[in-house]
């Protein structure tokens, strides 16, 4: 299959509807995504959650954050669903990306935003330009720290590889539909899987 590159419009149509939802603080809007999300894609936000263990809430909000960029990102670029990441889909990613980084040496020294190869970049050049400028803009801003930032783009990158590979045919992600339960669905008091730390019907589950 050829590759899915996608267009700066399907990026800046993105940013401008993820703006809209929260200068308007359409909370009802933001849990319809997040239940979209976590019923389409369980593996990524459970991936990107999963920082808040070793680095705490605001790397794993902000991880949680440019995922769900990234999903909507390529979502809105192809038409139907996109394929379910897995757990091998992200481990092969995460492969694929150190395996970049080492290919372009002195990268960790650049600034953060900066650290990513060419490589990466020419594959999707839209999307790295303005992941990349929104991310130093947070910083920047003192939206998060010089740190988060820098735990973030990793597992960001990581993602965009992921769905890179799904959609190319590189690395297969699965159709959806074809897996039942394949994450189970919380029970209304148990802990959102999100990694949010509330319980499910006070989170995700809103949306259910």
């Amino acid at each position: 299959m050829p590759p899915v590159v996608v267009s700066s419009e399907e990026v800046d149509r993105t940013i401008t509807a993820f703006t809209r939802l929260d200068q308007r603080g359409d909370k009802k809007a933001m849990n319809k995504l997040a239940g979209r999300l976590q019923r389409e894609q369980p593996h990524l936000l459970q991936y990107a959650a999963a920082i808040r263990n070793d680095h705490g809430d605001k790397a794993g909000e902000a991880a949680v954050f440019y995922a769900t960029l990234v999903w909507a990102m390529f979502d809105r670029e192809r038409e139907g669903t996109l394929p379910r990441l897995t757990e091998a889909n992200l481990g092969a990613a995460e492969a694929a990306v150190a395996a970049a980084h080492a290919a372009e040496p002195g990268l960790e020294a650049r600034d953060v935003h900066d650290r990513f190869a060419a490589s990466q970049a020419a594959g999707q050049p839209h999307l790295f330009a303005k992941l990349r400028e929104l991310l130093e803009e947070d910083v920047r801003e003192a939206a998060m720290t010089a740190e988060v930032a820098a735990t973030i783009w990793r597992p960001t990158q990581v993602a965009i590889e992921a769905f890179d590979a799904a959609l190319s045919g590189r690395r297969p992600g699965e159709r959806q539909g074809t897996i039942v339960n394949a994450a189970p669905t919380p029970g209304r008091n148990d802990q959102c899987p999100c990694g949010s730390g509330k319980k499910y019907k006070k989170c995700h589950g809103a949306a259910a």
